[in-house]
């Protein structure tokens, strides 16, 4: 196994593979690559982290706790559209994670007096409690993950991802706004 410098595993070294090879060509991008890769492989080691704690402490997915943050902001409640929208998803995959959640008591449905076909969610007392005590938790699995960076760090590196969130918007809100340089 091969640890990183903070100490986490990350399996057996593998043949270099295409993208691998892709980085290491000269004029490819090599710098902007590794950035990419270097930003993905800390959201995926944060994600899994706290995809493990919710399971292991609440036995709760990621999703249902996104949708119930989701909820939690919207004390009236939201329709199914609305919260895939907001979580990015399809309404196929809000209605999986809805009908958990209304087994275990967390949300409810009401129907909307105008549009029958239209329906709100919302969490319940219980599952608003519920979700308090896991935002706490959360946010302090969060903190204890960049407890190794200085608050001037922290902010320097939302300065930096506040200009790479500009720069992708650049590119991705308007096709062929901005090409490529060759």
């Amino acid at each position: 196994m091969i640890e990183d410098r903070t100490g986490v595993m990350l399996g057996e070294p593998t043949q270099v593979d295409a993208e691998t090879k892709a980085i290491e060509a000269p004029g490819a991008h090599h710098a902007e690559l590794r950035l990419w890769l270097r930003m993905l492989t800390c959201t995926n080691l944060v994600e899994g982290h706290v995809r493990t704690r919710l399971r292991e402490v609440y036995d709760v997915t990621l999703p249902r706790f996104d949708l119930m943050a989701q909820l939690d902001r919207a004390p009236d409640g939201m329709t199914l559209s609305e919260l895939s929208k907001r979580m990015m998803v399809t309404n196929g995959n809000v209605t999986h994670v809805v009908e958990r959640l209304l087994a275990s008591g967390d949300i409810d449905r009401q129907t909307s007096e105008r549009d029958r076909r239209v329906q709100f969610i919302r969490l319940t007392p219980k599952g608003r409690r519920d979700f308090q005590v896991m935002a706490a938790d959360h946010a302090d699995w969060i903190a204890a993950i960049f407890d190794g960076l200085a608050p001037a760090e922290i902010s320097e590196l939302m300065r930096l991802l506040s200009k790479v969130k500009a720069s992708t918007l650049a590119v991705t809100a308007a096709p062929g706004a901005k090409e490529p340089k060759s």
